[in-house]
């Protein structure tokens, strides 16, 4: 009997290459040509894979003109994005946008790009690009809606839950009042609506809490995120309820973009919990901050408020679960005593930090320090 030849890994490969949707290259380092091009291109890029074939000026000028189109807050990025794959590498799902007109929205690409020598002058670059502009898409919407819908519930837990304390303490008064009369069935009604008032602030919060400590309890989905819009955006939603809350916000980014790879879903529920405690800790009339800055290998964010602030002896145990440290907000907001556990928990999946400064009658400043991706890192290293 005659043993069969079995088939190279590059001619069993060969049909996934040709059929699949997800676009495979190779390019030769030292020539700066393409050698191979997957057909997905024409999908893709929007040209077939022979315009980027040939090595000759238009196989130049098609890959020049791809190149051309990486959106312009993403080209530093990509640029730190190569030279850390010419020393590592390897690069795995680098998420790029390229721009495809004035009134279409960017298109998502995810890039893998490993390197490999076969000696002087024969370095190529062996990728893949995944589109991922529909479920990116999707994912941003469905961002966008938690993003709003945790502003809007901290907004109606605040003006839903302040009436019913006030109620509470009118009706405290008007028991003080009434007890000179020893007339049991007034003591009765004026006990219930205490009751119904606290119940009341307690199921709000309740809902309020539950929202958050479900969403923390989701495995981490990191993507490469833009800081700057996506938390103005969430500040957007407490200035306009600015009038109703009796409180000023204010948005500071140090830096038009500010890139970070983190779950933004879990992240802003971080910011909002952190919001909803300066509502809690401040009276009418103060000023809360979200300020945003690059420092050195880290992303800094600071929440920072001009209220009531936290007494020293309760900074130790402000992360603990079901902490000593909680209190009442000025209004009569019950908690839990876990959101500050939640948050830290978040943070530190993460690889970040969080930090408190406060004074008493002065305020309170929550600093959350992020790394950026280790692509910036490694190369300001490099430059120091």
């Amino acid at each position: 009997m005659h043993a069969t030849a079995t088939p190279s890994a590059t001619a069993l490969l060969e049909p996934l290459l040709q059929q699949s949707q997800q676009l495979f290259f190779v390019f030769h380092l030292e020539t700066h040509c393409l050698t191979y091009v997957s057909p997905a291109s024409e999908g893709l890029l929007g040209q077939p894979a022979d315009d980027f074939l040939g090595g000759d000026d238009a196989a130049a000028a098609a890959l020049a003109a791809v190149v051309a189109r990486v959106h312009p807050d993403d080209q530093t990025y990509a640029a730190r994005c190569f030279r850390h794959l010419l020393r590592s590498g390897y690069l795995e799902g680098v998420e790029l946008r390229l721009q495809r007109g004035p009134d279409r929205a960017p298109q998502w690409l995810t890039v893998s790009v490993a390197r490999a020598e076969y000696g002087p002058g024969q370095t190529y670059l062996s990728g893949s690009v995944l589109d991922q502009t529909v479920l990116r898409e999707h994912l941003d919407n469905t961002d966008r809606f938690n993003k709003k819908k945790n502003a809007t519930l901290e907004i109606l837990a605040h003006d839903l839950a302040g009436p019913f304390a006030m109620m509470q303490q009118l009706t405290d008064f008007v028991t003080d009042k009434v007890e000179p009369l020893h007339d049991p069935k007034l003591e009765e009604l004026l006990q219930v609506m205490k009751t119904t008032c606290q119940d009341s602030i307690t199921l709000i919060h309740d809902f309020v809490d539950n929202e958050f400590m479900e969403s923390s309890n989701v495995v981490l989905r990191r993507e490469r995120v833009d800081l700057v819009p996506g938390m103005r955006e969430m500040l957007e939603e407490y200035q306009r309820a600015e009038a109703s809350l009796g409180r000023q916000f204010h948005f500071e980014p140090l830096q038009p973009t500010i890139c970070l790879d983190l779950d933004n879903n879990k992240f802003m529920q971080v910011m909002n919990n952190l919001l909803s405690n300066a509502l809690k800790f401040t009276p009418p009339g103060s000023r809360i901050t979200i300020r945003l800055e690059e420092a050195g290998p880290d992303v800094l964010i600071r929440v920072a408020d001009n209220g009531v602030g936290i007494p020293a002896a309760l900074l130790p145990r402000l992360y603990e679960r079901f902490t000593p440290a909680r209190r009442p907000g000025l209004r009569g907001e019950r908690t839990t005593g876990l959101g500050m556990s939640i948050i830290k928990t978040i943070v530190e999946l993460h690889h970040g930090r969080i930090s408190c400064q406060s004074t008493e009658g002065q305020g309170t400043t929550f600093t959350i320090r992020l790394p950026r991706p280790l692509v910036v890192e490694e190369e300001e290293t490099e430059q120091g």
